[in-house]
């Protein structure tokens, strides 16, 4: 089968090699355009770009998607089948061109998490499990006649970080049987009760503070959900300190925001129990284990 593969981050990586090495004929790949970081204004290609050059597959970066040249070039690519894995939402022009038309690696189990952060947003409720979909593309996002689901359980040591990790290899898994049942015609579509639907909206800056006021329980899943980026945080002293992992602490008694430093401990009060905070990280410092973030830093100490 030839097919036009969308994708921009790592964890559309493992499903991307997963087809080439299939057999399948990949006539492209389509990114987004390169990003220029950094003060000597260091260009970045995004990892499906890569992979497309280290394995010799054209390349398509159209900076607007409904532009008409960008179009053209997709139809003279002569695909069997568009499959989207982490790209932007594809316009009805684009997504309807290929014979078998499209379908979409989404991170939950839909219409669970509808959106564009279903994997941190699974952590920060709080989830025990989540699980993979691949469904085909309509006009309204994420809501598609579903071809396959799996189910995944969250460990409670995932963070947002192993949990993409787990599901981007398993991902690659169900985007081949999809292409198999599409390729044989063996397949029967199931249609998402919209009545079940919740949003996963795009993490923003604005859900990194960190307000004790919260239960002990609350802010341990939001710094699982916004770890390793962008990362919760608390300030202190004026300097931002972001937090990569914490435990909950029911053994020791404290009020929200106090907090209690031991030679080798931390442990900050919340609304409801406390956090031991096991990960830290001082702006402009290194992600360190508490044990040698407390060799630098007094928490006890006021500043100057």
């Amino acid at each position: 089968m030839n097919i036009v593969f969308f994708g921009t981050p790592d964890f559309a990586i493992p499903s991307l090699r997963k087809i080439f090495e299939s057999g399948h004929q990949i006539n492209a790949v389509v990114t987004a355009p390169d990003k220029v970081r950094g003060r000597g204004n260091k260009i970045l290609f995004s990892d499906v770009k890569n992979w497309g050059i280290e394995n010799n597959v054209p390349v398509l970066q159209p900076e607007f998607l409904k532009d008409e040249k960008f179009r053209e070039e997709l139809i003279a690519l002569n695909a069997d089948l568009f499959i989207v894995v982490a790209f932007r939402i594809l316009p009805q022009s684009i997504f309807t061109i290929p014979k078998y038309g499209s379908f979409n690696l989404h991170g939950s189990l839909l219409p669970k998490y509808r959106g564009a952060a279903p994997i941190q947003w699974a952590l920060i409720n709080g989830e025990k499990e989540t699980g993979l979909t691949t469904f085909k593309l309509e006009e309204k996002v994420d809501t598609g006649n579903i071809y396959l689901q799996k189910k995944i359980l969250i460990d409670d040591n995932d963070d947002a970080g192993s949990l993409f990790d787990k599901m981007s290899l398993l991902g690659a898994e169900l985007v081949i049987k999809t292409i198999e049942m599409i390729e044989k015609n063996n397949f029967t579509l199931i249609s998402q009760d919209n009545s079940l639907a919740s949003p996963a909206p795009k993490i923003t800056k604005d859900l990194c503070p960190i307000d004790w006021r919260k239960t002990a329980f609350e802010i341990h899943n939001l710094v699982r959900g916004l770890s390793p980026s962008p990362t919760a945080f608390f300030l202190h002293n004026e300097k931002i300190l972001k937090v990569y992992k914490t435990k909950i602490n029911n053994e020791i008694k404290l009020n929200s925001g106090e907090i209690y430093q031991a030679d080798e401990d931390l442990i900050i009060g919340c609304g409801k129990g406390a956090l031991s905070i096991l990960e830290l990280q001082l702006e402009g410092k290194k992600r360190l284990p508490i044990k040698e973030f407390l060799r630098g830093y007094n928490f006890l100490s006021k500043s100057k």
